[in-house]
Protein backbone atom coordinates (compact mmCIF):
# COMPACT_ATOMS: atom_id res chain seq x y z
CA UNK A 1 0.00 0.00 0.00
CA UNK A 2 1.26 3.57 -0.60
CA UNK A 3 1.63 5.94 1.66
CA UNK A 4 -1.27 8.18 -0.38
CA UNK A 5 -3.34 5.45 0.22
CA UNK A 6 -2.79 5.04 3.86
CA UNK A 7 -3.80 8.68 3.62
CA UNK A 8 -6.83 8.26 2.18
CA UNK A 9 -7.74 5.32 4.31
CA UNK A 10 -7.18 7.40 7.56
CA UNK A 11 -9.53 10.13 6.59
CA UNK A 12 -12.27 7.62 5.39
CA UNK A 13 -12.15 6.30 8.74
CA UNK A 14 -12.25 8.98 10.56
CA UNK A 15 -15.11 10.89 8.54
CA UNK A 16 -17.26 7.53 9.30
CA UNK A 17 -16.26 7.84 13.11
CA UNK A 18 -17.15 11.77 13.44
CA UNK A 19 -20.90 10.45 11.31
CA UNK A 20 -21.69 8.13 14.08
CA UNK A 21 -21.21 10.38 16.84
CA UNK A 22 -22.61 13.66 15.65
CA UNK A 23 -25.86 11.06 14.96
CA UNK A 24 -26.21 9.74 18.04
CA UNK A 25 -26.64 13.10 19.66
CA UNK A 26 -28.23 15.20 16.83
CA UNK A 27 -30.19 12.61 14.71
CA UNK A 28 -32.61 11.01 17.33
CA UNK A 29 -35.70 12.60 18.42
CA UNK A 30 -36.81 11.49 21.47
CA UNK A 31 -40.96 13.03 21.40
CA UNK A 32 -40.36 15.83 24.39
CA UNK A 33 -38.55 18.38 21.84
CA UNK A 34 -39.53 22.18 22.99
CA UNK A 35 -41.98 23.45 19.69
CA UNK A 36 -39.17 26.33 18.28
CA UNK A 37 -39.58 29.62 19.72
CA UNK A 38 -41.25 32.30 17.22
CA UNK A 39 -38.63 35.05 17.50
CA UNK A 40 -41.16 37.57 16.20
CA UNK A 41 -43.65 37.04 19.54
CA UNK A 42 -43.11 39.81 21.89
CA UNK A 43 -41.87 37.99 25.02
CA UNK A 44 -44.47 39.77 27.63
CA UNK A 45 -46.75 38.35 24.97
CA UNK A 46 -46.13 35.06 25.27
CA UNK A 47 -45.80 35.52 29.20
CA UNK A 48 -49.53 37.07 29.34
CA UNK A 49 -51.12 34.47 26.80
CA UNK A 50 -52.36 32.49 29.97
CA UNK A 51 -52.97 35.32 31.86
CA UNK A 52 -55.24 36.54 29.44
CA UNK A 53 -57.14 33.46 28.35
CA UNK A 54 -60.70 34.15 29.44
CA UNK A 55 -60.67 37.61 29.23
CA UNK A 56 -63.44 39.53 27.25
CA UNK A 57 -62.26 43.19 26.01
CA UNK A 58 -65.76 45.02 26.00
CA UNK A 59 -65.81 47.71 23.67
CA UNK A 60 -67.39 51.21 24.52
CA UNK A 61 -71.09 51.48 23.71
CA UNK A 62 -72.20 53.53 20.86
CA UNK A 63 -73.87 56.86 21.68
CA UNK A 64 -77.05 56.64 19.36
CA UNK A 65 -78.04 60.01 19.85
CA UNK A 66 -74.96 61.70 20.12
CA UNK A 67 -74.19 59.72 16.87
CA UNK A 68 -77.07 61.27 14.73
CA UNK A 69 -76.57 64.27 15.75
CA UNK A 70 -73.07 64.29 14.28
CA UNK A 71 -74.54 63.07 11.23
CA UNK A 72 -77.12 66.25 11.01
CA UNK A 73 -74.43 68.77 11.96
CA UNK A 74 -73.88 70.00 8.71
CA UNK A 75 -78.13 70.21 8.52
CA UNK A 76 -78.68 72.03 11.64
CA UNK A 77 -75.66 74.41 10.66
CA UNK A 78 -77.55 74.90 7.63
CA UNK A 79 -80.90 75.50 8.70
CA UNK A 80 -82.62 76.00 12.87
CA UNK A 81 -83.08 72.29 14.27
CA UNK A 82 -86.56 72.13 15.16
CA UNK A 83 -87.75 74.10 12.06
CA UNK A 84 -89.81 72.74 8.96
CA UNK A 85 -86.93 73.07 6.49
CA UNK A 86 -84.32 71.43 8.94
CA UNK A 87 -86.64 68.60 9.49
CA UNK A 88 -87.47 68.00 5.86
CA UNK A 89 -83.72 67.99 5.41
CA UNK A 90 -83.42 65.50 7.41
CA UNK A 91 -85.29 63.20 6.05
CA UNK A 92 -83.90 63.51 2.94
CA UNK A 93 -80.30 62.73 4.74
CA UNK A 94 -81.85 59.57 6.47
CA UNK A 95 -82.76 58.61 2.71
CA UNK A 96 -79.47 59.47 1.00
CA UNK A 97 -77.01 59.54 4.26
CA UNK A 98 -74.69 61.38 1.25
CA UNK A 99 -76.63 64.41 1.15
CA UNK A 100 -74.96 67.69 2.26
CA UNK A 101 -76.95 70.99 1.70
CA UNK A 102 -73.80 72.93 1.26
CA UNK A 103 -72.37 70.93 -1.25
CA UNK A 104 -76.12 70.60 -2.96
CA UNK A 105 -76.21 74.66 -3.17
CA UNK A 106 -72.74 74.53 -4.85
CA UNK A 107 -74.29 72.34 -7.21
CA UNK A 108 -76.97 73.82 -8.03
CA UNK A 109 -75.40 77.11 -8.84
CA UNK A 110 -73.36 75.59 -11.59
CA UNK A 111 -76.24 73.69 -12.74
CA UNK A 112 -78.36 77.43 -13.14
CA UNK A 113 -75.13 79.01 -14.85
CA UNK A 114 -74.77 75.90 -17.62
CA UNK A 115 -78.56 75.88 -18.05
CA UNK A 116 -79.25 79.27 -18.87
CA UNK A 117 -76.08 79.53 -21.01
CA UNK A 118 -77.20 76.19 -23.21
CA UNK A 119 -80.89 77.58 -23.22
CA UNK A 120 -79.44 80.56 -24.86
CA UNK A 121 -77.18 78.64 -26.98
CA UNK A 122 -79.53 76.23 -28.14
CA UNK A 123 -77.03 73.45 -26.72
CA UNK A 124 -79.90 71.02 -26.96
CA UNK A 125 -77.17 68.14 -26.10
CA UNK A 126 -76.13 69.73 -22.68
CA UNK A 127 -79.83 70.55 -21.73
CA UNK A 128 -80.99 66.65 -21.65
CA UNK A 129 -78.03 65.74 -19.09
CA UNK A 130 -79.87 68.30 -16.52
CA UNK A 131 -83.11 68.66 -16.84
CA UNK A 132 -86.12 66.30 -16.50
CA UNK A 133 -87.86 65.26 -19.50
CA UNK A 134 -90.71 67.58 -19.39
CA UNK A 135 -88.89 70.80 -18.28
CA UNK A 136 -86.76 69.49 -21.44
CA UNK A 137 -89.51 69.07 -23.74
CA UNK A 138 -89.99 73.02 -22.94
CA UNK A 139 -86.81 74.52 -23.55
CA UNK A 140 -86.36 72.46 -26.52
CA UNK A 141 -89.91 74.34 -28.29
CA UNK A 142 -88.71 77.71 -27.00
CA UNK A 143 -85.67 77.00 -28.69
CA UNK A 144 -87.55 75.25 -31.61
CA UNK A 145 -89.61 78.69 -32.15
CA UNK A 146 -86.99 80.64 -31.77
CA UNK A 147 -84.86 79.15 -34.44
CA UNK A 148 -87.66 79.08 -36.76
CA UNK A 149 -87.85 82.74 -36.54
CA UNK A 150 -84.44 83.21 -37.26
CA UNK A 151 -84.01 84.84 -33.87
CA UNK A 152 -80.69 84.70 -31.64
CA UNK A 153 -80.17 84.87 -28.44
CA UNK A 154 -77.26 86.27 -26.42
CA UNK A 155 -76.39 85.90 -22.88
CA UNK A 156 -73.37 87.04 -21.03
CA UNK A 157 -73.85 85.14 -17.21
CA UNK A 158 -72.45 87.99 -14.38
CA UNK A 159 -72.83 85.83 -11.42
CA UNK A 160 -75.02 84.98 -8.42
CA UNK A 161 -75.76 87.15 -5.84
CA UNK A 162 -77.36 84.64 -3.74
CA UNK A 163 -78.59 81.01 -4.00
CA UNK A 164 -80.88 78.96 -0.76
CA UNK A 165 -83.10 76.51 -0.22
CA UNK A 166 -86.69 77.50 0.44
CA UNK A 167 -88.38 74.00 0.35
CA UNK A 168 -87.61 70.61 0.78
CA UNK A 169 -89.52 66.87 0.49
CA UNK A 170 -88.70 63.17 0.37
CA UNK A 171 -91.67 61.20 -1.69
CA UNK A 172 -91.33 57.81 -2.30
CA UNK A 173 -87.56 57.36 -3.10
CA UNK A 174 -87.33 60.85 -4.71
CA UNK A 175 -86.39 63.79 -2.92
CA UNK A 176 -86.94 67.24 -4.38
CA UNK A 177 -85.76 70.78 -3.02
CA UNK A 178 -86.90 74.31 -4.38
CA UNK A 179 -83.75 76.82 -4.54
CA UNK A 180 -84.62 80.22 -4.43
CA UNK A 181 -81.68 81.79 -7.10
CA UNK A 182 -81.22 85.98 -7.79
CA UNK A 183 -78.32 86.27 -10.55
CA UNK A 184 -77.40 88.60 -12.93
CA UNK A 185 -77.63 88.31 -16.32
CA UNK A 186 -77.81 90.42 -20.05
CA UNK A 187 -79.53 88.80 -22.00
CA UNK A 188 -80.44 90.36 -25.74
CA UNK A 189 -82.90 88.74 -28.44
CA UNK A 190 -82.38 89.33 -31.82
CA UNK A 191 -84.74 89.00 -35.17
CA UNK A 192 -83.36 87.95 -38.19
CA UNK A 193 -82.06 90.95 -39.13
CA UNK A 194 -80.14 91.97 -36.17
CA UNK A 195 -82.40 94.18 -35.08
CA UNK A 196 -82.97 93.94 -30.78
CA UNK A 197 -86.70 92.88 -30.23
CA UNK A 198 -86.02 91.78 -26.32
CA UNK A 199 -84.04 92.25 -23.39
CA UNK A 200 -80.65 94.43 -23.10
CA UNK A 201 -77.45 94.34 -24.78
CA UNK A 202 -75.60 96.35 -22.35
CA UNK A 203 -77.38 96.51 -18.56
CA UNK A 204 -77.44 94.12 -16.30
CA UNK A 205 -80.77 92.62 -15.00
CA UNK A 206 -81.35 90.89 -11.61
CA UNK A 207 -83.33 87.67 -12.54
CA UNK A 208 -84.93 85.86 -9.72
CA UNK A 209 -86.17 81.88 -9.94
CA UNK A 210 -87.46 79.43 -8.54
CA UNK A 211 -85.93 75.83 -9.40
CA UNK A 212 -86.63 72.55 -8.22
CA UNK A 213 -84.25 69.87 -8.21
CA UNK A 214 -84.91 65.90 -8.11
CA UNK A 215 -83.28 62.51 -8.06
CA UNK A 216 -83.81 59.01 -7.01
CA UNK A 217 -82.10 58.52 -4.01
CA UNK A 218 -82.26 54.81 -4.10
CA UNK A 219 -79.88 55.34 -7.77
CA UNK A 220 -76.68 55.58 -7.48
CA UNK A 221 -76.44 58.44 -9.84
CA UNK A 222 -75.35 61.11 -7.74
CA UNK A 223 -76.71 64.24 -10.37
CA UNK A 224 -79.99 66.02 -9.33
CA UNK A 225 -81.62 67.23 -12.41
CA UNK A 226 -84.24 70.74 -12.83
CA UNK A 227 -88.13 69.41 -12.76
CA UNK A 228 -89.51 72.99 -12.34
CA UNK A 229 -88.71 76.50 -13.06
CA UNK A 230 -90.99 79.45 -11.67
CA UNK A 231 -89.97 83.08 -11.92
CA UNK A 232 -90.21 85.17 -8.52
CA UNK A 233 -91.79 89.19 -9.31
CA UNK A 234 -90.36 90.68 -5.37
Amino acid sequence: MSSNDFITLFFLVAAVLIFFQLRSVLGRRTGNEKPPRDLYTPRDAVQNDSADAGKVVTLPRRDVNGEEEDRFSAIDAFAPAGTPLNESLRALNRADASFDPKEFLNGARMAYEMIVMAFADGDRKKLKNLLSREVYDGFDAAITDRESKGEKMKSTFVGIDKAEITHAETKGSEAQITVRIISQLISATYDKSDVLIDGDAENVAEVNDLWTFARDTRSRDPNWKLVATESEHE
